[in-house]
């Protein structure tokens, strides 16, 4: 084979083909966002014609809506499972923290698609959509401990979205600069969202470890 021969491309199913352009692309997603990141650049990247992204995802837009959601799900379910098994209420919040400092640390594309800025024009959920899930899961648990201690629970989905949306912005900044580690950055959160300024612990560390 001559030296400016092109290599043979790859053949691939269609199943193997939608999942490589799905990775491809939530890694682009990532990097350069939704605008900055071109049909061309994602087909080139998979060393395949346009059109074969259009076949699979109808173009770019198709393809995000597609990462988003995965990304969205995957998250969702982590959530679910930490806050599902009985536990105490600042042991909730403790794992609910860890659960999103653990995907930043762990699955940091996916949440770089998650909290950029989704097309104007897509209608596609972001990452306010997902807080807004897992807000409703935490209202749950805290209209349970409202009506326990005999608070107001219907003020259970004003402190849900409140406290999930504390963790969700720590982690946007926690995102660049990993520092402290998460243990301490979740401790610290608790420490906030039990005690309350009037009642800060000067050292807080989490019961759960």
């Amino acid at each position: 084979m001559s030296s400016g021969a092109q290599r043979p491309r790859v053949r691939m199913t269609g199943a193997q083909r939608r999942q490589q352009l799905l990775e491809i692309g939530r890694e682009l997603f990532a990097q350069k966002g939704f605008e900055a990141t071109s049909i061309e650049e994602l087909a080139a990247r998979a060393d395949v014609s346009k059109p074969v992204v259009y076949e699979h995802f109808g173009g770019k837009e198709g393809l995000y809506a597609v990462v988003v959601d995965r990304e969205m799900q995957a998250l969702l379910e982590r959530f679910t499972s930490a806050l599902s098994a009985p536990g105490h209420p600042r042991e909730l919040l403790e794992r609910a923290a860890l659960v999103l400092l653990d995907y930043i640390e762990e699955d940091t594309d996916g949440f770089r698609v998650l909290t950029r800025d989704a097309p104007v024009t897509s209608g596609v959920g972001g990452f306010s959509s997902l807080i807004g899930e897992v807000a409703r899961k935490v209202e749950h648990i805290l209209g349970r401990q409202f009506e326990a201690r005999g608070y107001d629970d219907g003020l259970a989905e004003l402190y849900s979205q409140a406290l999930v949306g504390m963790v969700a912005l720590v982690g946007q900044w926690w995102l660049d600069t990993r520092s402290p580690g998460k243990h301490e950055v979740a401790a610290h959160l608790v420490n906030l969202a039990y005690n309350g300024l009037a009642h800060l612990d000067p050292h807080p560390g989490l019961r759960a470890r």
